[in-house]
């Protein structure tokens, strides 16, 4: 089997070609092939099908076995020996209906938009200013004096489990540095840990500055050291539309999984 390695803003994930991947459910792979130490350390496990006639339909499961939107994976899934070559393809994450751009060694991902998809009050107080959004999965964001001060691993676990987000929400703290650029962490949820750069919560975080601050253009300085550009155009009532991110996505390899990782989950 073989198991295809490529990373978007420091973000590692692993593919299989459904059709390849028969021995168990994506919830299981990502469950053996994610984790640190067990498995690949990776952020998350993508299944994919053949290229066809209309969107192209990827899966994604986080490293808990949980299924999830993910933009930054579907943004690195692009550059996959096999992947449709097409500079536009439509494409659809976990239900999510996104549009992929190659953009030479960066890929470009237009998020989820649409009823249901845009900023809405923060169901609870907070000590610092936040706002909150749905792109496909839940984006608490706070602005906070300077992101490097927060202790994330203390700070973000009772947010991300708080009571005012069924399901749980991720977790995201942003530092402004002048107009249009700012410095992001992200805890999230599946995960249950810091990434290097979450995708989604850096475009509802643009989303939500565009709405406090005023830009709509906005860099963002990830925890990984590279910088993602969002831009939007942003509507009154919180809804966006042609809400891009866009980054560095690099393949790294293919790997053949020992056999004997699947044992026991064979029927």
């Amino acid at each position: 089997m073989d198991l295809y390695l490529a990373s978007a803003a420091g973000n590692v994930f692993g593919y299989l070609w459904e059709d390849e991947a028969k021995d168990c459910s994506g919830e299981d792979y990502a469950k053996i092939l994610c984790p640190k130490g067990s498995g690949f350390g990776l952020d998350g496990l993508f299944l994919m099908q053949r290229p066809e006639m209309g969107p192209w339909r990827l899966e994604h499961w986080d490293t808990d076995g949980s299924k999830s939107f993910c933009s930054n994976g579907s943004r690195a899934a692009l550059i996959i020996c096999g992947a449709p070559g097409n500079a536009l393809v439509e494409a659809e994450c976990s239900g999510e209906r996104i549009l992929l751009r190659r953009e030479g060694n960066r890929v470009g991902i237009r998020m989820p938009e649409g009823a249901g998809f845009g900023l809405s009050a923060v169901p609870m107080t907070t000590a610092w200013p936040a706002g909150f959004g749905w792109i496909g999965n839940p984006q608490l964001v706070l602005r906070v004096p300077s992101v490097a001060a927060v202790d994330l691993p203390a700070f973000a676990p009772p947010l991300r489990h708080h009571p005012a987000f069924p399901g749980g929400t991720n977790v995201n703290v942003v530092e402004v540095l002048s107009p249009g650029e700012a410095k992001l962490r992200s805890w999230e949820r599946g995960v249950e840990g810091e990434t290097l750069c979450c995708g989604t919560g850096s475009a509802v975080t643009a989303a939500w500055l565009a709405q406090t601050d005023g830009p709509t253009d906005w860099r963002i300085h990830t925890a990984g050291g590279e910088v993602v550009d969002v831009s939007l155009d942003l509507g009154a009532d919180g809804s966006w539309r042609d809400l891009w991110l866009s980054g560095p996505v690099r393949r790294l390899g293919v790997v053949h999984p020992d056999p004997s990782m699947l044992l026991g989950l064979r029927p």
